[in-house]
């Protein structure tokens, strides 16, 4: 009897790691990925003029929720409005005023902040944005 009894535990803790495991994959597999970026990414000769930035996702995000993130201030662009998504939620526009000659550096998401989430409310995985002006 008190072998049964392990091994129905030991089945039972196999399956719930398998469960686990197969959950996690899941969700990572399901994660929004970003597409693309205005300018694109590693742009060197960008308009200082520009008067929006944006982020494509590979599928609809969650209104509202987005963390345009910074590594160093100064290397993030002035915000003149408030962050919008386009009508079909896979685009997140950010109004800015750019300065010439000079890089930016902008992250979408982080590792602690992860706001950029598709409507399950799965996060993006960090992006590290990058350009340059003229």
């Amino acid at each position: 009897m008190a072998k049964r009894i392990s091994s129905s535990i030991a089945v039972i803790v196999v399956l719930s790691v398998l469960s686990l495991s197969v959950y996690s994959a899941d969700k990572s597999a399901v994660a929004p990925k970003v597409l693309d970026t205005y300018p694109k990414n590693g742009s060197p000769a960008v308009d200082p003029t520009l008067k929006e930035i944006s982020v494509t996702f590979s599928e609809p995000m969650m209104d509202k929720s987005w963390s345009w993130s910074y590594e160093d201030k100064n290397q993030f662009p002035q915000m003149t409005g408030q962050p919008f998504y386009s009508e079909n939620f896979t685009k997140c526009v950010l109004p800015v005023q750019l300065e010439r000659n000079k890089k930016y550096v902008i992250w979408i998401n982080t590792s602690t902040l992860q706001n950029f989430r598709n409507k399950a409310g799965v996060p993006a995985p960090p992006y590290r944005f990058t350009f340059t002006t003229r």
